[in-house]
């Protein structure tokens, strides 16, 4: 008999998720983490509960839908956590997006959000201009206003995390995963807790490594017939961190050079500048800004906020994983996709990509999957319902 249901690795948003999900439907849970909850991507992200408004460019509809109700239902569940924002998109004359389209844009982003009050946007009168601090008037047409949420992201994650352990899980960290090899139960895993040495058997193992997924798949025993891993890119995405009071609002607007969407941010009594978009190659644990970068960035904050006179005290650098495509970046998908052993009876699944928003709608879609290979149990609670503290909140 295995001694866990279910065996996760890694510990950023998603693997904390999958642990709340099955413990949360009755199984018994394990998961690893090698350095920090949340530590990697799940803290290097633009700190935002969104449903992803420059999505709806590239037709994905069903993603923006399924992150608005995510983002609501963050809103409610977590609310200590995640926090309702107005944003600003500032229209130029001669810029890339006409008032138009991003009417059209809100419109739909209001639909799909199920026309709740979080989905409303407006157009600021010219009155009122005034009130975005330090914001270039030149050119401006139009400025329009809609809502999304912010958090703190490892701050998130280690809630998910706190929730997993309230409904039974075992969350170990720092825990080194070394080999998983195939049994007639499932997996037989290798890890080091405290550079001890240890042993634990799962029916299902969910390698769930972010940036490290086909590294860590390495050391896990698979199928061999017809059976690869998908090929992926890592994308870095670089943010910027100045002092306070450079922006009082929240900023959605067009890089300068290419068009792209950054957002300007008030965070933490900071302000976050970000992101990029950038095919690496390399260890992810090596991953840092690149001055190209820093100097895209930099250029869109001095366009848009011109007075200024910071410069950035600080700057971090995440890996998103994409489908591997000739295509730029900004257009493949970002739904988060599943690989599994058997898809009838998985024992293995590993997840590529993914969204911090939907972490909790993509763990309850794997452990719909996955409960095929573990059957059904007497759910001990609903993680749609499950409301998540903050860490002074915490039991």
């Amino acid at each position: 008999m295995a001694d866990y249901d279910v065996a996760i690795i890694g510990g950023g948003i998603h693997g904390v998720g999958i642990a709340q999900a099955a413990a949360a439907a009755g199984y018994s849970v394990l998961c690893l983490e090698e350095n920090a909850w949340g530590g990697a991507t799940s803290s290097r992200s633009s700190k935002l509960i969104h449903g992803g408004l420059r999505y709806l460019q590239t037709g994905q509809l069903g993603l923006v839908r399924r992150c608005l109700n995510e983002r609501d239902r963050l809103l409610e569940l977590a609310s200590e956590l995640v926090k309702l924002r107005s944003f600003y998109i500032p229209v130029y004359d001669g810029g890339r997006y006409s008032a138009a389209q991003i009417r059209w844009a809100l419109r739909a982003y209001y639909l799909l959000s199920g026309l709740r009050e979080t989905g409303l946007y407006s157009e600021l009168p010219e009155t009122r201009w005034a009130d975005i601090k330090g914001l270039k008037t030149e050119g401006l047409q139009h400025i329009f206003r809609y809502y999304d949420g912010q958090t703190d992201d490892q701050a998130l994650t280690c809630a998910v995390g706190r929730s997993a352990q309230a409904l039974g899980a075992i969350l170990c960290c720092p825990a080194r995963f070394d080999a998983a090899t195939r049994s007639h139960s499932g997996y037989e895993l290798i890890f080091y807790e405290a550079e001890i040495k240890k042993r634990a058997s799962c029916r299902v193992l969910v390698n769930a490594t972010g940036p490290w997924v086909n590294q860590v798949l390495s050391q896990i025993e698979t199928p061999t017939a017809g059976w690869r891993p998908l090929t992926i890119d890592l994308v870095q995405g670089t943010h910027l961190v100045y002092p306070a009071g450079l922006s009082e609002q929240c900023l959605y607007v067009e890089a300068p050079s290419d068009g792209r969407a950054v957002f300007i941010l008030p965070w933490q009594d900071k302000t976050l500048v970000g992101t990029t978009e950038k095919v690496y190659q390399g260890n992810p644990g090596e991953v840092e800004p690149l001055r190209e970068e820093v100097q895209y960035l930099q250029q869109t904050l001095d366009t848009y906020l011109p007075e200024h006179q910071l410069r950035p005290e600080g700057r971090f650098c995440g890996l998103r994983v994409l489908p591997r495509s000739d295509r730029a970046a900004f257009f493949r998908s970002r739904d988060t996709q599943f690989l599994f052993d058997d898809p009838k009876h998985p024992t293995l699944a590993i997840l590529y990509g993914g969204k911090l928003t939907d972490y909790r709608a993509t763990a309850a879609q794997l452990m719909k999957q996955l409960s095929r290979t573990l059957g059904k149990r007497t759910p001990v609670a609903d993680t749609a319902h499950l409301r998540l503290l903050a860490a002074n909140r915490a039991a």
